[in-house]
Order: structure tokens, then sequence, then C-alpha cells
């Protein structure tokens, strides 16, 4: 029932911004719809915690690690559209956008979240990647939102690689089927019927649909080397879009990847698939660690940290054990504060018109909250103490030292190596003279609340953690 009010709830908010011709009404029924999907989510999460796993219809099911996606879909989808609010009236009073690109905004961003619950809740593995696929096309016209060339030219990049990598992952998928069809199955094939019959799916092809579900949905989730298409894309989004892109459907999309992993685990064993994760997750926290040094856009600079975290966590699932503790959690922790990155990157976007690090200087003086608030959150990202993320890196690396202690090693001086890089432009940025042409002061309260209540649940979360939410947690440790 959760699901269907999130649907309908999301369409009024669509249809509604298709149609009316008031900025207040069109704004108004997105903040309703986010919030009400954000109070579903919650129910939903209590039920699967107190009740387990359960399916409302056919087409939909939602288990613990499913409940755990779709709270932070609800949260930071309702922060980030109660933030893009003021954001967009800015960018009006600055004459950069007008209204019929506020009323296109807002009806591609309904859409975009709508997608998201429907993709982590859908019950078929076909319903999942249509729904995946339905992300990219309502984000491509979000990234390309400022109609500049390189705004254009990373919409397009971001649409094809992902078109490419979904049309691998679509591939695996069938393979997968493979297994009903020689089972006589017919009707509705959902993740607990593959799973059901996996006795019958060839291990040769259970290990070859795997690798093609891996790096074309790892393409999604920004795996080196699919990477290449998420720095430029994070960078010339709307900040409030980089929010979601970064922090929520990186996540949705690892998921879809780990449900493959379930049924090719109980097919040929745990081992083929992790070995692959820690291959995937080592090389995305060296691409990122090296390059992250270079970076001349504090905008690239968050979108890296994404792909190091998300190898963070991919380390985690091939680790195993205490790992996929860690990992779930290092989710819940990453997705939280890297939206609250790029919130602030966005508020400092708009004093300085520029997402250039050389181009941003004073901004402690300039922006005092928000800096401070930056500041906090680069410290909680990158794992510094007594931050949740720096428990999560230990608990992954402490499961790797016991079967992969070469591999925990390098993690670990590549996880340093990106903690200076990061240290190094943040200092640049917010320390130093302000330019005389930069104001005082900052832009809103309603561009403050959004990422302050972020990081302090974020902080809340790494000293106590709900007891509904741990036992989501415990439950999707001992399944995935």
């Amino acid at each position: 029932m959760e699901i269907i009010i999130i649907i309908l709830a999301f369409i009024i908010a669509t249809l509604t911004g298709l149609f009316s011709k008031k900025r207040s009404v069109i704004e108004f029924f997105s903040v309703a719809a986010s919030l009400i999907a954000f109070v579903e989510s919650v129910i939903a999460a209590l039920k699967v915690s107190f009740h387990g796993a359960y399916s409302s219809t056919v087409f939909f099911s939602v288990d613990s690690l499913g409940a755990i996606v779709m709270l932070i879909i609800g949260f930071i989808g309702l922060a980030v559209t109660i933030y893009s609010i003021q954001y967009l009236r800015k960018e009006t009073d600055k004459n950069v956008i007008g209204f019929k690109r506020v009323k296109q905004y807002f009806i591609l961003l309904n859409l975009f979240l709508l997608a998201m619950f429907l993709a982590i809740t859908a019950s078929s593995p076909i319903f999942a990647w249509i729904c995946i696929e339905a992300t990219t096309l309502s984000t491509a016209f979000l990234i390309s939102f400022y109609n500049k060339p390189s705004s254009m030219e990373a919409a397009w990049k971001y649409l094809i690689i992902n078109s490419v990598g979904l049309l691998l992952a679509f591939f695996g998928t069938l393979l997968y089927f493979t297994s009903v069809s020689q089972s006589g199955g017919t009707g509705l094939v959902s993740w607990q019927l593959l799973l059901a019959n996996v006795s019958h799916l060839d291990p040769l092809l259970a290990k070859i649909a795997f690798i093609f579900a891996l790096i074309g949905y790892g393409t999604k989730v920004g795996f080196a080397p699919m990477h290449t298409w998420l720095p430029d894309a994070h960078s010339k989004a709307p900040a409030p879009v980089s929010a979601l892109l970064s922090g929520v459907l990186l996540n949705v999309a690892l998921v879809i990847v780990l449900k493959f992993k379930v049924i090719t685990d109980a097919c040929v064993g745990s081992d083929f698939s992790q070995n692959l994760l820690i291959a995937f997750g080592l090389l995305s926290i060296l691409i990122a660690s090296l390059i992250i040094f270079n970076q001349k856009n504090y905008k690239r600079l968050i979108a890296y940290s994404s792909i190091e975290n998300m190898g963070v966590m991919a380390l985690g699932f091939g680790f195993g054990g205490l790992g996929i503790f860690a990992a779930i959690l290092h989710m819940i922790y990453n997705a939280l504060t890297k939206s609250a990155l790029f919130l602030s990157a966005g508020t400092i976007f708009l004093k300085y018109s520029s997402t250039k690090i050389a181009k941003v200087k004073g901004a402690l003086t300039a922006l005092p909250v928000t800096s401070i608030l930056f500041l906090i959150g680069f410290f909680i990202i990158t794992g510094t103490p007594p931050s949740g993320i720096f428990l999560t890196k230990v608990y992954i690396l402490t499961a790797g030292f016991k079967s992969h202690p070469v591999i925990s090693i390098v993690a670990l001086l590549l996880m340093v190596i990106l903690f200076v890089g990061f240290l190094k432009h943040v200092v640049a940025m917010v320390f130093g003279e302000k330019p005389e042409t930069v104001k005082t002061g900052e832009e809103s309260i309603w561009l403050i609340i959004p990422p302050v209540v972020l990081i302090a649940v974020v902080l809340c979360l790494s000293f106590f953690i709900p007891p509904f939410l741990y036992n989501l947690i415990k439950d999707a440790t001992l399944h995935y």
C-alpha cells in the first residue's frame, strides 16, 4: 500500500507541474509528494523491521536492504526538494532561468524520485531495469538544465555510456532467465522466482550473466573504469540534482547488483562475485585517489569522492561478514553526507558564480555557516574520527585483513592519499582572502536548513542507531 501511495503522490505532483501556471503551487505539491514519500518509507521500513520482507502487490516487494534505501531516497529527496525551491529562486533572480525551466525541473525531479522508488521496490528484474533506465532519461535533461555546451556534452556522455551499460545489464538479466525457462516456469519472473530456480541455472552461464550485470549496473554505480560519465554529469547538473545522483542513485544501482549477487552465489558460491567486487572496488578507490589531486572543480572533487566511497562499499560486500554490515552502514552515512556536501557546494556556487576551486577563496568569511558545514562534511566523508564513516572503514578493512591483507593495506594507503588531496582543495576554498566583489552573508536560511539536518542526522547515527534501523541492517547483512 505504501508504494501505491508514493506512486500516486509523485504522479499528482508531476501533473501539477505540467498544468499549473503558478510557481508556488508547483513547489507546494512537489514538497508534499516528497514528504508523503518519506513518511510512507518510514512506515514501510518499520513493517519490514518488525515483520520481515513483504509484498504489497505482485509487482512490488520490500526487503530489509530495500527498506533502508527507501528511507535514503525519501529523506534525501525531501531535503533536496526543499532546497531546490530557494536554489531555483536565486537562479531566477539572476535571470539564469525562467518559469518554464522551473516547471521542467520539478516535473523531472518528481519523475526521477518516483523512478528510484520503483526500481528499489520492483519485484521483477525487468521492471527494475526499466525504472533504472527511466532514471537515466529523466536526469539527462536535468544534467543539461543550463543548456551550456559543457552541460550538453556531459548529458550526452551520461546518456550514451549509461545506456550502453544498461544494455549489457539487460543481456545479463536475460541469461539469468534461462533457469526459469528450463524449469517450465511462466508468468512474472521475480527475484524470488529466479532464486528458487537457481538449481536449473548453468554455473558457467551464471558467471557470465553476473559479469554482464556487474559491468552494466556498475556503470550506473560509478565503478572504475566505467566511471567516466560521473564527474562530468555531477559537476554540470544543478547542485540539488547532483546530491540525488551521488547520494541516492548510485546506491539504488548497487542494490540491483547485490540482488544478482545473491542469485549467483546460490549457484556457484560466493568467491566468484566477491573477488569481482573487490577488484572493481580497489580500482575505483585507486582512480579516485590519484585523480583527486589535479581537480580544478569542487563539484568534480565531490564526484570523485563518490567513486571512492562506492569502491569502499564494494570492498565491504566483497570481503563479506562484518564487511557487509559495515558496507550497508557506510551506504547510509555516505548518502547523507555526500548530499549535504553537494547542497553546500550549491550555495557556494550561488555566492561565487563559479565551480572552479581557484575562484573560491575566503568562503569562511563570505559563507560562515555553509563553509563550516562543508568542512564538517569533508571530515566525515573522508573518515576522520570519530565520524561514523571512520568506523565503517575500520570495520571493512578489518574484515579484509583476515582474507585479503595486501588489498586492505593498499586500500588504506589510497584512502590516506585521497584525504590529503581533498584537504588541499578544501583548505584553499575555505580559508584565504575573500574577493572584494563577493558579498558577505548567507544566501538564505532555506539553503542552510537542509544540509544542516542531513549533517545532524549523520552525526547522530554515528553514535546511536535506532533499533528498527539496526534490525534492518542486521537482516540485510544475513541475506546479502
